[in-house]
């Protein structure tokens, strides 16, 4: 078979048009690559592994990430079991222990924690002398009967509700007839 002039040019302009539209291709599969790459860069700080290496990386990165989420959850229920108790709830009744006394300078303080457990500790002030008394609180009462007033302090430190604390308690002896 025998091509014409006419024929070979036609055959070479059709295959310069396929060779200028594979170039095209080439061009913007080029481009394309290098945006990629230059995104890939940025996102992982130089480009210098592959896919496969930087998706195993971040596998082991999530996997010790979630040991310490689950280490730091341990903790946190240890703290919380700590917090509890800890004598961290404290509330104060100032009284006066005698009607011929004033300024309130007797008073009860109740530290308990969460639980209800710890003590009230009372200052009774008198003319002459202060006498301090301490009371241990298991679970939110006492084995030596309690006053009022450390009642009063104890209810308030458990959350409970307080009445007013401005006013004259019963002598001590009028306390203990009760």
């Amino acid at each position: 078979m025998t091509l014409t002039s006419a024929q070979l040019t036609g055959l070479a302009v059709v295959l310069a048009v396929v060779a200028v539209a594979a170039l095209a291709l080439a061009v913007g599969s080029h481009l394309r690559l290098s945006r990629m790459r230059r995104r890939f860069t940025v996102l992982w700080g130089g480009g210098e592994t592959d896919v496969a290496t930087l998706a195993a990386g971040q596998e082991r990165r999530l996997v010790a990430l979630t040991d310490e989420v689950e280490s730091v959850r341990g903790d946190l229920g240890a703290v919380r079991r700590d917090l509890r108790q800890s004598l961290r709830n404290v509330a104060v009744v100032r009284y006066d222990a005698f009607g011929d006394m004033g300024g309130r300078l007797s008073f009860s303080c109740a530290v308990v924690d969460d639980d209800g457990d710890g003590l009230v500790i009372s200052s009774i002030h008198a003319r002459g002398e202060s006498r301090t008394y301490a009371k241990g609180i298991v679970r939110g009462s006492s084995e030596i009967t309690l006053t009022p007033e450390e009642q009063e302090a104890l209810s308030a430190a458990r959350g409970g509700p307080v009445r007013s604390t401005t006013r004259t308690a019963a002598p001590p002896a009028a306390r203990e007839r009760r």
